[in-house]
């Protein structure tokens, strides 16, 4: 009899244990009894102010990528110069470096780890069959060298197979404008103009030539822009917009084995009108910053410029 209440009471506790559900409590299907998180997390419609906005030069009109390194903000465009310009959080350019020795087809995205920087040349939406898809590694301690030291990581997409030029512009799969870097991957986020998800892809971030992975699809109902790590790794956030140019950002937390799936995914969006913004980075994984390119169609002329938005509520747990 004690074997088979002591067999009973473990059960019970394994069993406890055990229970999954969604375990944030700013979800309104939070489940307080949940000990794990099973992705299942339901959120309410939400809409967040910027805190700031400025107009950036007009040498940076193409912004298409952020990232914070040496107390400033590195940004480029996506298919003008091979220039990094550092801007301070008010978007005042405060420094320069060119990149001698590398071409800039489509630079889309810019991210980092702790010994280098990271740019995606990545941008495939015109006929959606590049074959030159690669990531500049650039060594941090040598940006203020004469000659920076850079190399290179070439892919492709591992279901990727047919290469024939596309007969209208933005209706591939396989255009690309975020990543972001962990430990040992690069996880790069599609911009899936007819479906408006994103495929997940993972590959190595040492130099050489790979076949990015599949992961994973993410149902963002938008198109993905731009990445950010969170400070100590405890989540993404990705920014993009709609078809009807309405931005938002996605986040990205409590997830597994960076298995997103896994984790609770909320959009918020942005009250910005008509904006294309193309990129975000954060220092404390609060205060957000992020740029859009200049914009001018029939009826919508935006400048570039940089906005901030205060995600802690929404990232407090």
């Amino acid at each position: 009899m004690k074997k088979i209440f002591i067999l009973f009471f473990l059960f019970v506790a394994m069993s406890y244990a055990q229970t999954k559900g969604c375990t944030d409590r700013l979800a309104e299907n939070f489940n307080p009894k949940a000990t794990e998180n099973d992705g299942s997390c339901r959120y309410v419609s939400a809409r967040i102010k910027v805190t700031f906005t400025k107009e950036l030069s007009d040498s940076i009109a193409e912004t298409s990528g952020l990232v914070t390194s040496d107390n400033l903000l590195w940004t480029h465009n996506d298919d003008i110069n091979t220039t990094l310009y550092g801007i301070d959080t008010k978007g005042k350019i405060r420094k320069k470096i060119n990149l001698e020795g590398v071409k800039n087809n489509e630079w889309e995205e810019i991210s980092q780890d702790d010994n280098y920087l990271y740019i995606g040349d990545l941008g495939n939406n015109v006929f959606g069959n590049r074959k030159d898809l690669h990531f500049l590694r650039i060594k941090k301690n040598s940006m203020d060298m004469k000659n920076p030291v850079i190399d290179t990581i070439a892919f492709s997409y591992e279901n990727q197979t047919d290469f024939v030029p596309k007969k209208e512009v933005n209706t591939t799969d396989f255009d690309c404008e975020a990543f972001v870097v962990t430990n040992d991957s690069i996880y790069l986020f599609t911009k899936q103009w007819v479906s408006e998800k994103t495929n997940v892809y993972r590959l190595p971030k040492t130099p050489g030539t790979y076949i990015a992975q599949f992961k994973e699809t993410l149902n963002v109902d938008g198109l993905i822009t731009g990445a950010t790590l969170l400070p100590q790794k405890k989540g993404i956030v990705l920014c993009g917009y709609s078809h009807y140019m309405q931005p938002f950002v996605y986040l990205l937390y409590d997830y597994k084995n960076n298995d997103f799936l896994t984790g609770n995914k909320r959009k918020i969006k942005i009250s910005l009108i008509f904006h294309q913004i193309e990129a975000i980075t954060t220092e404390d994984g609060q205060l957000f910053y992020l740029t859009n390119e200049a914009t001018n169609k029939r009826f919508i002329h935006n400048p570039q410029e940089i906005h901030t938005i205060d995600l802690s509520p929404y990232l407090k747990n």
